[in-house]
């Protein structure tokens, strides 16, 4: 948002220095975000030129003598058709910058005489696009003295950021109602007195859908004279960026700018029939005021006549019914329109319009007519004519909110006090109303804030923005009671001990997208509670993730691509198995591909390395686990992995009956292909927030670490089994046979042939066995052995002769 200072002053009556200004806008939350003093036209000053002689050698060139004041008469070379003796203009002395032609002057000579500056024009100065003379001053104006302060070019120019919910402040007016409300002046909006119109309007309106239409307010002016508006407007509008196009056009911008109240203008001649505002219909189109054509739907709310759109409601108009210099009568319109639906329609259609700004914010419905008949008052001032009587329709008187605000709030909220005296005097200086005392009163709202005082909370920062928040004492930080008091939560430490873990092994770490293809989700467990996005940036993003697999291994087949076939990679996210909170789930995930096994991969001396296997994503898998914090001794290998492992190179890892903490495996050929990945892949999933807290409790008593001095002793057995008992189950089946001698037990061999018999399998054994209080004897070895053929006998087993 821009304005000028004399601009703001029309409003605020202020001796406030432009830095006091500033400083004053920010501390109530309008951030300045700059502020041009027109410093650069400080250099421009007031000269009479004394004599034109022609050129020697260009006929369309003259030799100036200029007096800028100081009784030296300087030489100019000018080709302007209007330079003569006599003429007071404004002059550029070498070393200036002149902004309209982007030079800055120098003593030259043009065509064999010398120059000393310019006489400019106002292109030049960049005050209009009139280029075809030089600056012509009226006779009496002060030679020697400053261009820019004798034209109101010295006007600075101040730009605030607006945050969204500060609707009141798109307009002039508003930012001085908050300046005086801060202390800084008194505020002197001028009062908006109704025309006095001659007949009802001759064009109705109508309204089919209320919703998006809330009011609409019309008045003809007949017999007009369109032409450029007056400098002093011109040169309000060039100073925020706008070109002035017409006195009817540059009013409607010069009110939506002035009091944040937007507006339109028709040529009467040219609307056929009366208007209604009504939904476009899908497939319409119309030709705005910016020459391009728009196809709009039925989403879109538009202004028509019998010929069809006229006017994108609340945005644009059209450009068939634009006025010109022709137009003699004018129709102008302010309405009232539906915030979210300005927003959409504007956001479909790609356009960015101050009246858009405006309206998706929400604008003062209660100066919906006042609008009008300010921009009427202007029209008759500038352009003359004879108002008819308004046509208002659609528009309820506005109910202000009420809320019942207790004055303590403001110390609860904020922790500083404020008088309640000082908080309704705040509070009526930004226009609200309010009734009662003591302790608490009944705030209303006013018009312009509607959209965004919701409640308590908002009058209260009301009150600190004006009151000043540099008044807020600074309050250090709390002690904390502690020093070695627990910050991270038990997740984050997890997540952090994971991924120290996979990176000792090897693994790079990396980070993809939370959002894959939905035949990628489908695919890795997606299925019907696939948690789908309303609107992803690609189609090839369309859902979340629900398993981390499918980023890395596309990942590691880019690498491929680039010739780095060997990679292992790992991941620490979320990943999200349906559409509520608790579907979310913190994973470790992992995939090896090539050789690139935890021993290396790649290149060796004696050849090259063996493929990844399941048995690398395990102990991956465990290896997480383990600093994770998990019960390592206590797991379980189950098959049952999930589809798009290999069925018979996976397992699930389980602790107790129900629990899955992850899976583990080469991956199905068929899963690979449907993900165009290829190479020998193994992989791994788990879910650390799987992993059930410790329930030890805090002891001051040490651990004690005890060595036996005895040797420890390994003995081999080999037990048949049907093929359908895992190895697991006999793996617990040997530990419980005297957990205290038995300290580790590793399959070595499994064996399956027709010696064995039908649906037989061998499964070999190595029982780790260390002696605490004595060397074994054979009796103990034999007592031992005993016990584990029982346990294995009781799962189904045989020792094998």
């Amino acid at each position: 948002m821009k304005f000028t200072l004399s601009w703001l002053k029309d409003h605020l009556e202020t001796d406030a220095t432009l830095g006091e200004i500033v400083e004053k806008l920010t501390a109530i939350g309008l951030e300045v975000e700059a502020v041009d003093d027109k410093a650069a036209f400080n250099p421009f000053v007031i000269a009479r030129v004394l004599t034109a002689e022609q050129h020697p050698d260009a006929d369309r060139l003259r030799v100036l003598s200029v007096d800028t004041g100081d009784g030296k008469p300087i030489q100019v070379v000018c080709g302007a058709p209007n330079a003569r003796a006599g003429l007071v203009g404004a002059f550029a002395a070498p070393g200036t910058y002149v902004p309209g032609i982007d030079v800055t002057l120098s003593v030259g000579k043009i065509r064999g005489v010398e120059s000393h500056g310019m006489m400019c024009s106002e292109r030049e100065l960049q005050i209009s696009d009139a280029h075809t003379g030089i600056i012509d001053l009226p006779e009496d104006a002060p030679v020697g003295t400053s261009f820019a302060a004798y034209a109101g070019l010295d006007d600075p120019v101040i730009e605030i950021g607006l945050t969204p919910d500060r609707a009141d402040c798109t307009g002039v007016s508003g930012i001085a109602r908050d300046l005086a409300a801060a202390g800084l002046g008194t505020l002197k909006t001028p009062d908006v007195k109704p025309a006095s119109g001659n007949g009802a309007c001759p064009v109705k309106v109508t309204i089919k859908d209320a919703e998006l239409c809330p009011g609409f307010a019309l008045r003809m002016v007949k017999g007009v004279k369109n032409g450029p508006s007056p400098a002093w407007m011109q040169q309000r509008l060039i100073a925020i960026g706008l070109r002035p196009i017409s006195a009817l056009v540059d009013i409607t911008n010069y009110v939506t700018m002035d009091r944040g109240r937007p507006l339109h203008v028709f040529d009467a001649n040219k609307v056929a029939g009366n208007l209604v505002v009504r939904r476009a219909k899908d497939g319409e189109t119309v030709l705005a005021l910016d020459e391009r054509e728009y196809e709009l739907t039925s989403e879109m709310c538009v202004i028509a006549d019998d010929n069809g759109v006229e006017s994108i409601a609340g945005i644009m108009g059209g450009e068939h019914s634009g006025c010109d210099e022709n137009t003699t009568d004018v129709l102008i319109e302010s309405a009232l329109w539906n915030p979210m639906n300005i927003a959409r329609t504007g956001r479909d259609l790609g356009i960015i319009t101050d009246a858009r700004y405006r309206f998706e914010r929400g604008v003062d419905p209660e100066f919906m007519v006042g609008g009008m008949e300010l921009a009427t008052q202007l029209v008759l001032d500038l352009c003359g004519g004879e108002p008819t009587e308004p046509e208002v329709i659609g528009y309820e008187v506005y109910a202000p909110k009420v809320i019942k605000f207790p004055f303590a709030e403001v110390k609860r909220l904020v922790g500083i006090e404020v008088p309640s005296q000082e908080q309704v005097g705040i509070f009526k200086r930004l226009g609200f109303g309010v009734e009662g005392s003591g302790v608490e009163a009944d705030v209303s709202v006013p018009s312009w804030r509607m959209y965004d005082v919701e409640g308590k909370a908002d009058l209260v920062e009301e009150v600190m923005r004006i009151h000043g928040e540099d008044n807020i004492d600074p309050q250090p930080l709390p002690g904390l009671g502690s020093v070695n008091a627990k910050i991270l939560t038990t997740l984050q430490i997890r997540t952090r001990l994971a991924k120290r873990a996979l990176a000792v092994r090897g693994i790079m770490e990396s980070v993809s997208w939370s959002f894959i293809p939905a035949a990628h989700a489908e695919l890795f467990g997606g299925g019907a509670n696939a948690l789908k996005l309303a609107n992803p940036i690609a189609a090839d993003m369309s859902d979340m993730r629900p398993s981390l697999l499918p980023g890395l291994l596309a990942a590691a087949q880019r690498n491929a691509d680039q010739g780095i076939g060997d990679v292992a990679l790992f991941e620490v996210g979320a990943t999200y198995e349906g559409d509520t909170p608790e579907a979310q789930r913190r994973v470790a995930g992992g995939i090896r591909r090539g050789t690139a096994a935890l021993a290396g991969g790649g290149r060796h001396w004696a050849g090259n390395g063996e493929p990844v296997g399941v048995f690398d994503a395990k102990a991956d898998a465990l290896a997480v686990l383990e600093a994770a914090g998990a019960p390592v001794a206590n797991l379980q290998i189950e098959r049952g992995a999930p589809d798009w492992y290999h069925p018979g190179r996976s397992g699930v890892i389980k602790l107790g009956p129900k629990v899955v903490l992850g899976h583990f495996g080469e991956f199905h050929p068929k899963a690979l292909e449907a993900l165009d990945v290829s190479g020998a892949l193994c992989g791994f999933e788990v879910f650390i927030d799987a992993i059930p807290e410790s329930k030890r409790k805090a002891t001051r008593t040490k651990a004690k670490l005890e060595i036996s001095p005895f040797q420890m002793l390994r003995r081999d057995y080999a037990f048949v089994v049907e093929k359908d008992v895992t190895a697991a189950t006999l793996v617990r089946a040997v530990s419980g046979a005297d957990k205290k001698l038995i300290t580790g037990v590793n399959v070595f061999d499994i064996f399956e042939g027709a010696s064995l018999g039908e649906g037989k399998k061998s499964v070999a054994l190595e029982v780790s066995i260390q002696p605490v209080e004595r060397t074994l004897t054979d009796e103990d070895l034999e007592a031992l052995s005993a016990k584990i053929v029982g346990n294995v006998e009781k799962v189904g087993g045989v020792l094998r002769g």
